[in-house]
């Protein structure tokens, strides 16, 4: 399996300068299921860069689309995918389906690969005595960090695009966050970062997790108390706050908001608006 796909939709050569200030979007799209109803919400957003999780290439469910080309396509962005699994029940014949992360920019996007966890659940694994359709989602692959410099006129902006694994322990999840920070030890101290995603962890209960992430420098985007991030699932299903965004690095963050009137996805997108202090 492949670690990364590209493709360069923005236009070149017509922006000035840097704006004042970065719009970003970070949302799990649930594959692109209800890719109309995505994009006319990204539309309205007029994002710079656009942070995506639970992103389909070729798979049965989003009508063999390309979901990451599509919205690079219609929003006049650059993107990257990075390949998280097979999907084996989602392909056809002589043509393999796959799920992953997107992150996408009207500013190139450079140096981009994929963190794959080395902790692992092995839920997703085929099964001899499993049949291989839908309801089982067999799966080849793992959970990963997508990570990709966004450069912004010469200077870059990292972004950590994290998707932590669903199912097991939180201590798995834990794990797997530990190895993207371990990762983010290589660049200067200085070094604007983004790292967000769906990260299912309660951020608003786990405080292992967000003493590590204080510990390297990071800070939340998002104001505290935490907002609900996921839809109601179910009668006897809470609705979670999994979703999040930290901060690294000399950036800040100037206001935020879950949009919780956006039912396109069973995840709520988050907004956000960032500057380089001067």
């Amino acid at each position: 399996m492949r670690d990364v796909l590209a493709g360069s939709f923005a236009p070149s050569g017509w922006r000035l300068g840097p704006p004042e200030r970065i719009r970003v979007v970070n949302w799990n799209i649930d594959r692109g299921l209800q890719l109309e109803a995505i994009l006319a919400f990204l539309e309205g957003q007029n994002a710079h860069v656009l942070t995506l999780q639970e992103v389909d290439l070729n798979a049965r469910r989003t009508g063999f689309r390309n979901v990451a080309e599509e919205i690079a396509t219609r929003l006049r962005m650059n993107y990257v995918f990075g390949y998280e699994f097979q999907e084996l029940a989602q392909g056809r014949r002589g043509s393999s389906a796959y799920h992953g992360q997107a992150t996408l920019s009207c500013w190139p996007l450079e140096n981009a690969r994929v963190i794959r966890f080395r902790r692992q659940s092995d839920f997703w694994k085929p099964k001899w005595f499993l049949p291989r359709t839908d309801p089982f989602q067999p799966r080849v692959g793992g959970r990963i960090a997508l990570v990709t410099d966004v450069n912004i006129f010469g200077r870059p902006l990292v972004f950590f695009n994290l998707h932590l694994e669903s199912r097991g322990e939180r201590e798995l999840r834990l794990a797997q966050l530990s190895e993207a920070l371990d990762d983010a030890r290589k660049y200067r101290r200085e070094q604007p970062i983004v790292l967000g995603g769906d990260l299912n962890l309660d951020v608003s209960q786990c405080y292992s997790s967000s003493a590590r992430l204080e510990e390297m420098g990071f800070h939340s985007a998002i104001t505290l108390p935490a907002p609900h991030t996921t839809t109601p699932r179910g009668l006897f299903r809470r609705r979670r706050t999994i979703d999040w965004v930290y901060l690294a690095g000399r950036v800040q963050s100037l206001s935020a908001d879950v949009c919780e009137d956006v039912t396109a996805s069973d995840h709520y997108p988050i907004s956000f608006e960032l500057r380089f202090p001067t």
